[in-house]
């Protein structure tokens, strides 16, 4: 635990997943060099949730060194030795791996039962692939080639392979010639959560990004996408991530890493879709959502965990309360520090919670969620119209009480992004048929006036329905082009803006 910021709430979360599963926990308070550190105050605080005395907390600063020879001597006293069986068939769990240009796919294993020696022939337990070890080795703390790995050892596999996917995290590892029947616990598929379209803002760099998609995903197996084409932004992908962290890092090493310039779409969720007819649909982009007759939608729903300090209650409930969340629980941690419970809809946080969260508590508060199934929801698709024609890039689904509010803020801030024309504009907001919100672009008008000097004023009248007839007519023919500047701010929250100020400073 840090000393100065106190227990986060993933760091909460993983505690109760060791705790559940029994496993020996050492607590350690680190930093403790910090101005700032209260090492007595979060010692008391981190005894209560483990079950310890104060005094069994650890204190470490890895700055200083200061209790690291103390904190290994504790590793090797308190944890148990692996337990595994030499002689029974060979059992290894992928924990990670990742991709080198000239060997291919590095995969970091633990031998839980067996032993596993260069040129044995191996296959993925999820898979059945079959492939031959050209490399064992340990890590220490380089790369250092070994005769084999035995159990309880730590190491890395070398195959030849060139997709990171046939090592996919969490999958067994076992001989080919004698393989185990029973995998590992703990391998999963990972199941996208959160959907986002990327798009380059120069339509020529369509290639580069899908080259950087192809590289990333050979470090990234949880990252899917597939192509995906928008009237109003061009050629892109729609990609979908495990959470909002993921969808942040992914954008941020694709324009660091390979030198773009992106738009996302607003990220959304997987919606299951029934209509009337009893058809079944899953919609991961709102321009999949079917304009007939639906009989209901379920929506992913998460329970989020808000570790902040007490003063802050109010105004976390009142952020969970808009955002459609059901209270569970609370609990004080300490006199000054309280862990909230809620469940929320998924679509709510994937936009701006976190960001509205953080602006609320002073940046104190911390967020954990996790999924558990589905709820129905009362939604709807918001479809913006400009002079009449559907912008898919602007299309949300939300729910029935804030699709009012989507389309009057996102009418305003087209009305003041897109140039005026020639002819008046309208920015309509709509459910179905229904307009539910209307902005307009006035008409430049030139002055036709201007060479009439006094005279008849039929022939200003004339002049008049003249102009009239020409918007008229330029209006049944004219196509509005919205600007990319347009597009990015629109779709630009303020924490992005606040985001990218921040890095043109640095």
């Amino acid at each position: 635990m840090d000393c100065a910021q106190g227990i986060e709430a993933q760091t909460l979360a993983n505690l109760y997943l060791a705790m559940e599963n029994n496993l020996t926990i050492i607590p350690v308070l680190n930093k403790i060099d910090l101005p700032a550190a209260q090492p007595e105050k979060f010692a008391i605080e981190l005894a209560k949730l483990i079950g310890c005395q104060p005094e069994d907390c650890l204190r470490v600063s890895g700055k200083t060194g200061d209790g690291v020879v103390e904190l290994l001597d504790q590793i090797v006293a308190q944890i148990p030795a692996p337990v595994g069986d030499a002689d029974a068939p060979a059992r290894a769990l992928i924990f990670d791996s990742v991709y080198d240009t000239y060997r291919g796919v590095v995969t970091y294993v633990r031998v839980v039962d067996g032993h596993l020696s260069p040129r044995d022939q191996i296959q993925m337990f999820s898979t059945g692939v079959r492939h031959e070890m050209l490399e064992v080795g340990v890590i220490s703390p380089e790369p250092v080639v070994s005769k084999g790995l035995g159990v309880g050892e730590v190491g890395y596999v070398i195959t030849g392979v060139k997709d990171v996917r046939q090592s996919r995290v969490g999958d067994t590892i076992t001989t080919y010639n004698n393989p185990t029947k029973t995998a590992l616990a703990g391998y999963k598929d990972p199941k996208p959560m959160v959907f986002s379209g990327l798009f380059p803002i120069d339509g020529a760099e369509f290639p580069m990004l899908r080259e950087a998609l192809d590289k990333l995903q050979l470090n990234d197996a949880a990252l899917v996408f597939e192509p995906e084409s928008s009237a109003a932004l061009g050629f892109g992908f729609r990609c979908g991530f495990l959470g909002l962290l993921h969808m942040e890092i992914v954008r941020e090493r694709l324009e660091r890493e390979a030198g773009l310039t992106l738009i996302s779409t607003a990220p959304s969720v997987v919606y299951r879709v029934f209509r009337d007819d009893g058809k079944e649909l899953i919609v991961t982009n709102p321009s999949e959502f079917p304009d007939g007759k639906i009989d209901r939608v379920l929506e992913p729903i998460v329970r989020a965990t808000v570790l902040a300090p007490a003063e802050f209650i109010g105004t976390i409930m009142e952020l969970c309360q808009e955002r459609r969340g059901t209270l569970l629980g609370m609990d004080y941690l300490s006199e000054d520090r309280v862990e909230i419970r809620y469940t929320l809809p998924l679509a709510e946080i994937v936009f701006d919670f976190f960001d509205q969260l953080k602006s609320r508590t002073k940046g104190y508060a911390s967020l954990d969620y996790e999924p558990i199934g589905e709820e129905e929801g009362d939604l709807v698709k918001v479809d913006i119209l400009l002079q009449g024609e559907h912008v898919d890039a602007f299309s949300a689904i939300v729910h029935k009480d804030k699709a009012y509010a989507y389309g009057v803020m996102m009418t305003g801030k087209l009305r003041e992004l897109i140039p005026r024309q020639q002819f008046e504009v309208p920015i309509q907001a709509a459910i179905g048929a229904r307009i539910i919100a209307r902005e307009s672009i006035r008409a430049i008008r030139k002055d036709v006036l201007a060479k009439c000097y006094g005279g008849d004023i039929s022939r200003k009248r004339k002049l008049l329905e003249k102009q009239k007839e020409g918007k008229k007519r330029m209006k049944m023919v004219g196509r509005v082009e919205v600007p990319q500047e347009a597009f990015i701010a629109a779709l630009t929250t303020d924490a992005d803006i606040d985001k990218a100020k921040a890095k043109a400073k640095g």
